[in-house]
């Protein structure tokens, strides 16, 4: 009995695939502290790819001695295009930031000969956390980044000044690169 539900509910799902043509879902959220400065490279096509890890920790108890028990896990990030170029100017080790992206899995085989599986995280979105130094403050939320709203590298076209231009204020004349 058992088994003919297991294959009618296999059935249903796979009849449901088939005939709404259902996505899945590959996303990856993460919000931990950087271990390392991003390496930022080129590609021959002129595509900017930047690496970094992130280290996230969980809490618990112990069971036997009771002590609560840290445990880090390391992820590996890549970066691409305009937010590689971000990542390798804002991203500093140690800084806290939150990303958003896909899994990605690979294999190598090493200088020993052995075959070796890697999980890599592509970024789609990129937030930096705390302040401008890194530091957790409230004043200053970081900034957001996204292939959708990620400052262009391209100057802004300037149109011709027109009678009408709005007054200028003291802040016309700061030098502020930051995008945000």
């Amino acid at each position: 009995m058992l088994s003919t539900r297991w294959w009618i509910a296999y059935e249903l799902f796979y009849f449901l695939l088939k005939v709404f043509n259902m996505a899945s879902v590959n996303k990856v959220i993460l919000m931990g502290n950087c271990g390392r400065d991003p390496e930022v490279r080129y590609l021959p096509s002129g595509q900017a790819v930047a690496n970094v890890s992130i280290a996230t920790s969980t809490r618990r108890k112990n069971r036997e001695t009771g002590d609560m028990v840290e445990d880090t896990q390391w992820h590996r990030i890549t970066f691409y295009d305009r937010l590689a170029e971000i990542a390798g100017e804002y991203v500093k080790k140690g800084r806290p930031i939150y990303v958003e992206g896909r899994l990605k899995y690979g294999k190598y085989t090493d200088q020993a000969g052995i075959e070796k599986n890697t999980v890599d995280i592509i970024a789609t979105e990129l937030q930096l956390l705390g302040g401008r130094d890194g530091s957790s403050s409230s004043e200053d939320s970081g900034g957001s980044y996204s292939p959708q709203n990620a400052p262009s590298k391209q100057a802004p076209k300037t149109a011709a000044p027109s009678a009408a231009q709005a007054p200028k204020t003291n802040f016309d004349d700061m030098d502020d690169d930051i995008p945000f």
